[in-house]
């Protein structure tokens, strides 16, 4: 008998079969990938095994006497900032025992060293990195219980390819240990190199099970979106680029230096780099959300106001956060109240909210953005991530934006919302001719969708790639800064400007 298995398993929500009549089994030793688009019935499922559902029909069944331990670490941060590492990570202390803060850190330090992180237990959590943040969710998952099943929520969202590397280690001395591991992620290539299984979710039902033998990303995407899809459709402006409408020279803050680049109409920019090369952070400080400390820049001509995040809004600046919960919405308000927020000076006069026009704004991007949603009042935070994403993107253009910045836009994102949103930033771009800027820790994504890539490292720019020299040892090279890349830079600076 499995380690545990589940049998028929059906949830309904209100207008919707989340899961349905769902069997799928969890052995030892396997990595299970289970994969889907946003919406197919992932999180449902997880809630279903990890007892915070009860399905409607069907049951678990599982090998012995009591229930396997799982242990569960979800796709968003859920960590107590203002308390220290070892304090985040053995929470909730067992039957109200107090622990001396000494013993604590004591006990963290060899999960700690396991992952290879660089945090130290006595840390807040506050001060240390995202993708730090990311590896103590998995440390706690480990120090809190033995767990026969490890359930991992798209655990490399935030992490950079070294910790990928050490992340993907962990997972294969688990597997070697006999621990099960469900991973749920949507980057294919995690999946063909950890799946033992691989199943695959679409509007609620297992739609693909395969022990590895079949299993190509091919068969995936075609098993999740019920349609072929070419994986090498290029999502790049074809128009010619406009205007210079942003110039920047010599820009310096916190995490880069001397950055110096234009930003033209029409075109997509790409800025790649490893996390804290400063790529968010040079446009987070053109945006106004932090403060410069050398540097100028021209929006059409004229000098820019750093500094003020309200006034890039009000000269057509639009800025979408990779943190789309923390930034970009307000999660217990509804699609339509979220909508309105950002667009307050088209739906309210005299500073009274015109419930209205903003079920116009709502219903236009709705239908306009292919939103899933049942209706306007659903809470956003019901919303599939690209579903999520899609509203902010379809508020965001209503304002007639003169620049987008999409910050890791396809970040917990499946393969058919991407295709989705590299389709918009493309029609953006090449017919109402704003100037996009992708930030993106995927190099093919960057390779997809970008007319040039600025590369970072080390907070300065190490590369400058035109579209026709892009390619994927060209771009890895010039992040990882392993030869040729700074050479490269003038000469293609001087090809990208003429």
């Amino acid at each position: 008998m499995s380690l545990l298995e589940a049998r028929g398993i059906t949830k309904h929500f209100p207008g919707v079969i989340a899961l349905d009549a769902v069997d799928l089994r969890f052995e030892r030793g396997e990595v299970h990938c289970i994969v889907g688009e946003n919406g197919a019935g992932k999180s449902t499922l997880v809630k279903v095994l990890t007892g915070i559902y009860r399905p409607d029909e069907g049951d678990l069944h599982y090998d012995g006497e009591t229930p396997p331990a799982i242990g569960y670490v979800p796709q968003e941060l859920n960590l107590f900032d203002h308390m220290t590492v070892a304090e985040n990570m053995f929470l909730p202390l067992e039957n109200g025992v107090l622990f001396r803060r000494k013993e604590l850190e004591e006990a963290a330090q060899p999960f700690l060293d396991d992952l290879k992180m660089t945090s130290a237990p006595q840390d807040l959590v506050r001060d240390i990195s995202v993708a730090e943040k990311q590896l103590l969710q998995i440390a706690r998952a480990l120090a809190s219980r033995r767990s026969d099943i490890l359930i991992l929520d798209e655990p490399t969202a935030s992490l950079t390819a070294t910790e990928i590397e050490r992340l993907f280690a962990i997972v294969e001395e688990l597997q070697a240990r006999g621990t099960a591991i469900v991973f749920i992620t949507h980057r294919l290539d995690e999946v063909m190199r950890l799946h033992s299984v691989v199943s695959v979710l679409r509007n609620g039902c297992v739609v693909g099970n395969s022990d590895g033998k079949e299993v190509s990303e091919a068969w995936i995407v075609s098993k999740m979106t019920g349609k072929e899809m070419d994986l090498s459709t290029l999502y790049r402006p074809r128009t010619s680029r406009g205007e210079t409408v942003f110039r920047v020279e010599g820009l310096s803050g916190e995490g880069f230096e001397e950055i110096s680049f234009e930003l033209h109409a029409g075109e997509v920019l790409g800025f790649a780099g490893l996390v804290g090369a400063g790529r968010s952070e040079v446009l987070q400080t053109l945006f106004g959300m932090r403060n410069p400390t050398a540097g100028q820049a021209w929006f059409d001509g004229e000098p820019w106001v750093f500094n003020k995040p309200a006034r890039a809004i009000s000269k057509g600046v639009m800025y979408l956060s990779e943190e789309r919960k923390a930034h970009g919405i307000f999660p217990h308000m509804s699609v339509r109240k979220n909508v309105g927020v950002g667009l307050l000076r088209d739906v309210a006069r005299l500073g009274v909210v015109s419930s209205e026009r903003e079920a116009e704004a709502t219903a236009r991007i709705i239908g306009d953005y292919r939103v899933k949603t049942a209706w306007s009042e659903t809470k956003i935070m019901n919303l599939s991530g690209g579903n999520q994403q899609k509203v902010l993107i379809g508020r965001g253009l209503m304002a007639n934006p003169r620049v987008m910045v999409f910050d890791e836009p396809t970040r917990g994102i499946d393969v058919n919302a991407k295709d989705e949103i590299y389709r918009l930033m493309q029609q953006v771009a090449e017919d109402k001719k704003i100037a996009v800027v992708l930030i993106s820790s995927e190099i093919e994504e960057l390779l997809k969708c970008s007319n040039r890539v600025l590369s970072l490292y080390d907070g300065r720019i190490n590369a400058e790639i035109v579209a026709e020299e892009l390619s994927e040892e060209r771009l890895l090279s010039s992040i990882i800064n392993t030869g040729g890349a700074s050479d490269a830079t003038a000469a293609n600076r001087e090809d990208a400007h003429v």
